[in-house]
């Protein structure tokens, strides 16, 4: 898979997918970012990435089920509201995966699902006023059917590749477990689950 950086500053392509990469604040040192900063942007996320997986330190807030939860909630809600589809994600320690179609401008779906999960994070964590996720983002427009499913699978396997579970659905907090595609039978189509 040839992945290629495009800043979220360029034109929205309508109806196609994206696949964004947020982490928090802090969750690389400086010299891990600085290593790998003349890289192709496809080599410097995968090499991120990995990094990212392998954290023992560092702000690792998105593993506290509370936290974790709250991202979740944050990305229903956006498709509750239907200015967005997810058909994949994955919330890991220090940062999230997500595959998306956006309906509405990609700014407002960030700043709300960045938003409401910042404010309910620092919330629980005592952190009212802080940082929580990093201004920067991978972001990647979807070019084809088929580099979406590849994504989506990238996306969804995330977990067993960071070694957290044997499967992609036995993580609690994937689209492997949790999708979040209205329409299909579960917890979205429930009017009392909001």
């Amino acid at each position: 898979m040839t992945l290629h950086a495009i800043t979220l500053h360029e034109c929205q392509p309508p109806g196609q997918n994206i696949f964004l990469t947020w982490r928090l604040k802090g969750s690389l040192p400086d010299h891990v970012q600085a290593v790998s900063s003349n890289d192709e942007p496809g080599k410097r996320f995968f090499d991120l990435d990995r990094e990212l997986d392998r954290a023992a330190d560092g702000p690792l807030w998105l593993r506290l089920p509370g936290i974790a939860e709250a991202f979740f909630a944050a990305l229903r809600t956006v498709c509750y509201q239907r200015i967005v589809e997810v058909p994949a994600y994955a919330v890991m320690g220090n940062h999230v995966h997500v595959l998306m179609k956006p309906i509405a401008p990609l700014s407002q779906i960030t700043r709300l699902v960045k938003g409401a999960t910042a404010r309910q994070a620092n919330l629980v964590l005592g952190l009212t006023g802080s940082h929580f996720w990093q201004d920067e983002s991978f972001d990647l427009w979807i070019q084809n059917p088929e580099e979406s499913q590849r994504i989506r699978a990238y996306i969804e396997r995330n977990p067993v590749a960071a070694g957290l579970v044997h499967k992609p659905e036995d993580w609690p907090w994937s689209s492997a477990s949790r999708p979040l595609l209205l329409g299909s039978r579960g917890p979205l189509d429930d009017p009392d689950f909001m």
